[in-house]
Parts: C-alpha cells; structure tokens; sequence
C-alpha cells in the first residue's frame, strides 16, 4: 500500500484526477470503477475539465459504480446514479450505455445483486476508485462486512446514516439500505485509488492503514492489494 499525504483537498483532488487521467490515456478502452460522496467531486471536477479540453477522452471508456441506495430511483436527486450525471457524466464524452449503476428500484433487488455480480465478473476494472467511511467501510462494506462477500444488499449501520444525513433534508430520508460491490469484487481491481479528506478520517486511516487487517476495518483488507495508493490530505492523516 503506497499512501500520498498532501496539504489539502485541491491538492488530492488533483493527484488523483491525474492518475486517472494517466490510466485513461494509457488504455483509452479501460474499466473504471467509480465511487460517489464528497470526496472525489473535486477529482471528477478536473477529469471533466480534462476532457472538455480535449486532454482527454472517455469515448471508450466504460465505468460501473460501487453502489446504490435501496429505494431510490435514478432521477432521484439524492440517488448516486444522479450524483454521476451531474458530477461527471454529463460533462464528459462518455457513452452513457458504457455506464453501469445498480438498480435501487429493481422490482427483484436478489436478482439485481446477481446480475450486477455477474456484470463485474466479466467487466474486470483497470482502476477503482474509493473513498472512506468514517467507521471504515468501503462502498456501503460496513465494519464486520466479510472479506469474501460479493455483490449484496447491505444494511448501512447508524454511524453510516449519521454521516450520509447533511446530504438529505432529514436524517429519516436516508435510505437504510444499499446494493453494494463486496469486498471480493473491489479488490479484483487491478489498480485502486483510495481518497480520504477531513479530520473525521484520521482514525479509519489509522486503521487501514497501520492497523491489523481485520472485518472491524473494511478497508484494512487493502493492505493485502498488490497495487494500491492511498491519497489523504493532511487531516485525514493525522495519526499516520
């Protein structure tokens, strides 16, 4: 596990959207694994404006996302599939048929599980993308999650929808639930990138990090990914 410590979130987001950048020009057909939250807004921010100057192009590119609320459809505003339109897809050249979110309204959300599962199996990503769950869970793999979960329905734990409530009117409106990628299809990645920003970080990067590789800490199980680069700012890294 390789870790960056930078001075602050621009300066993250600019690593970041490099390395992506860097991987897309290397293989214009390549997979990306996305993530949503906060934390990588700024990195999609550049990579739009990357592309809007001709830099670079996401024409071949195809991309699935980590997860999706349980409930919520995709013109939901607080559904991820319309935190990637707004965020990037809609100002990049990407094929949006090239573009895979779970379903959260699946009339079958077992079957969405598998189909998504079976979707990953044969669409092996070249980077993914992740943040960092306060309690640190990776893509809704709460603490305890096992390491050899697939795809599934998982239940977001209280500190979870604690930290997702300023993005909704109320903390009642957040969903209790989630399709997520499991732990086993994250690490099939061949390249990930993992971002951390803000104090309330500091000890889940801790525990990724230096700590032992242990279910407690989802994102522990990193330590054992042949190509992983953490990028924290400095508060994040606080305890490292």
């Amino acid at each position: 596990m390789k870790v960056i410590v930078v001075e602050n979130y621009a300066e993250l987001s600019k690593i970041a959207a490099e390395m992506i950048a860097e991987a897309v020009t290397a293989n214009p057909n390549a997979t990306l694994g996305l993530a949503t939250g906060s934390t990588p807004i700024g990195c999609y921010k550049l990579l739009a404006e990357f592309c809007q100057s001709k830099r670079i192009s996401f024409a071949g590119i195809k991309t699935v996302n980590l997860d999706e609320y349980v409930g919520l459809g995709k013109n939901d505003v607080n559904s991820y599939a319309y935190f990637m339109r707004s965020k990037l897809f809609d100002h990049i050249d990407i094929d949006l048929n090239n573009t895979a979110i779970p379903n959260g309204c699946a009339e079958d959300i077992v079957q969405e599980c598998l189909s998504y599962e079976h979707m990953l199996s044969v669409l092996p990503r070249d980077v993914q993308i992740l943040g960092l769950g306060s309690n640190g869970h990776i893509g809704f793999n709460e603490p305890y999650t096992p390491f050899d979960c697939s795809t599934h329905i998982a239940e977001l734990s209280s500190n979870t929808i604690a930290d997702n409530s300023r993005l909704f009117e109320n903390s009642d409106d957040v969903p209790r639930k989630a399709i997520t990628m499991g732990i086993s299809d994250i690490l099939q990645a061949r390249k990930i990138i993992l971002l951390a920003s803000g104090a309330n970080k500091a000890q889940a990067v801790y525990d990724m990090v230096k700590g032992k590789v242990s279910p407690k800490c989802p994102a522990s199980v990193l330590q054992q990914h042949c190509d992983c680069t953490v990028i924290a700012d400095k508060s994040a890294a606080a305890l490292l």
